[in-house]
């Protein structure tokens, strides 16, 4: 018996080891952050074997790989068209609609070069807080499709607005419109394959992102397609943070009323809303999808509205849409105002807001009054903490469920999109935001955000730092793994 329990000691003694080794190399081949490295590491450890399935599960890094493809033509016609945008601003040639916009030049530049966003300025942009409102508004937009329908969700649920939503698509595609749904595999786990093979049968067509063999096992789980964009007959194009179901139109007991951001656009940067689509579908469906003047369009509006469309993924090191928020953060003089659901920063973010509000910027952040993911929002009520001793003031919305992702600044400058400000969407998630220079909507947005803070609770310091041990207790194990969260 002695001898069995020694063997056994050493047996375990030895996979400790191996368990040590392995995951110090897998992680030094992997060339995280150090921060994320150093999480990951001890997540590996503490759960030797274990955690390994999860970091299969989670970890595999896809930035080395091209999964968006252009042919070569779209590839140099595309370049071409950046190039001569980049160089007409440079020169002084191109003419801005608002002497607001021209003061973000540089903003526009940065992106053109960075995130290869095509700037425009004649768009008609509406802005969505309700999700009833937000319905109603693309349910009549698909109702009257003409041409095409184009949908890209992360979740779209077996409810009734889901069936809802399915049946209308159905209905379309039978009057002959085409109509192509792709929804990200986890995020979209519930609808039935009968209800696809339905779709299908219809004329939908319809494709998964990052599909899996297993409904509950996906080999990259940790990259999920998190954008939700909806382009009618190229010419209507929608972009925010609703996805499709009950809970998104305040029917869940658990959130209650659902607060969160979306907006319609009509104008040229709907081009770009195309563009993202036909690059994901062709990803996600193996099925050609030409760009063609039929899905290609130019729409000339009476708005000013100015507008980038800015995606970013794990395919691309540069996390454009956090760099876009840090020029924000930077550039602020008077006011910053932001809404997340998830506010796990990393560095840039924490020190760019510090430095902000130490020289005098109001700086307010908003978050939910409840967790819809308890260690994220436990990690993210820490990061507030952190910020309250430099004057930032934070906000808990008390009305529901807030999963807006807004940032505006001083009536000039805001984004709205699919972005949190935490590190899974920054460099894990593939994200979608709409960059706007205009006065109107950012003093709208503005607006929105000192509205919503009638249904919040102020977090003041002193509040804070008198937190119980618990609530200590639960930031501290969160924080610690936050960058895996």
């Amino acid at each position: 018996m002695t001898g069995y329990l020694q063997s056994l000691t050493f047996d375990y003694a030895t996979f400790i080891i191996l368990n040590l080794i392995l995951s110090t190399i897998v992680i030094l081949l992997e060339r995280k952050n150090p921060t994320g490295a150093l999480a990951w590491l001890f997540f590996l450890n503490l759960f030797p074997g274990f955690g390994f399935f999860f970091y299969i599960l989670l970890a595999q890094n896809i930035s080395k790989r091209k999964i968006f493809i252009y042919t070569q033509e779209e590839a140099k016609l595309y370049q071409n068209f950046l190039k001569e945008q980049r160089r007409s601003i440079k020169s002084g040639e191109f003419v801005f609609n608002e002497e607001n916009t021209e003061k973000h030049k540089d903003m526009i530049l940065f992106h053109n070069k960075l995130s290869g966003s095509i700037f425009s300025q004649n768009n008609e942009i509406s802005i969505f807080t309700d999700g009833n409102k937000k319905f109603e508004a693309l349910f009549k937009d698909i109702n009257e499709a003409t041409h095409h329908i184009h949908l890209l969700y992360y979740i779209v649920k077996h409810d009734d607005l889901g069936d809802r939503f399915l049946d209308l698509i159905e209905a379309k595609a039978k009057e002959g419109i085409e109509v192509r749904l792709l929804v990200d595999h986890i995020g979209s786990r519930s609808i039935q394959k009968k209800r696809i093979k339905q779709l299908k049968k219809s004329g939908v067509y319809f494709a998964f992102f990052f599909p899996s063999m297993f409904k509950y096992f996906n080999l990259k789980g940790n990259y999920r397609n998190h954008r939700k964009i909806a382009i009618i007959d190229g010419s209507i194009g929608y972009i925010g943070g609703y996805n499709i179901g009950d809970e998104y139109i305040g029917l869940s007991k658990k959130f209650g009323y659902w607060r969160d951001t979306h907006l319609r656009i009509i104008g040229d940067s709907v081009f770009s809303l195309q563009l993202r689509f036909i690059l994901d579908w062709r990803n996600a469906s193996n099925m050609n999808l030409p760009m063609t003047s039929s899905y290609l369009r130019n729409h000339t509006t009476d708005s000013v509205g100015s507008v980038q469309i800015v995606d970013s993924g794990p395919d691309n090191i540069n996390e454009q849409i956090k760099q876009g928020y840090l020029q924000i953060i930077h550039q602020a003089k008077d006011y910053l105002y932001i809404q997340s659901p998830y506010f796990i920063p990393d560095e840039s973010i924490i020190e760019g807001l510090k430095i902000a509000a130490a020289k005098g910027v109001d700086v307010r952040i908003m978050i939910p009054n409840k967790p819809d993911h308890v260690f994220v929002y436990w990690a993210t009520y820490s990061y507030c903490g952190e910020l309250l001793p430099y004057g930032v003031r934070i906000y808990t919305y008390e009305n529901g469920f807030l999963h807006s992702k807004t940032i505006v600044s001083d009536d000039s400058i805001s984004s709205v999109g699919t972005c949190n400000f935490d590190i899974r969407s920054f460099k894990l998630n593939f994200e979608i935001n709409a960059f706007i220079y205009n006065v109107h909507e950012s003093t709208m947005l503005r607006n929105i955000f000192e509205s919503d803070i009638n249904h919040c609770r102020e977090l003041s310091l002193r509040r804070y730092n008198n937190r119980s041990l618990i609530i200590k207790g639960k930031e501290a194990i969160s924080r610690l793994f936050s960058p895996v969260l």
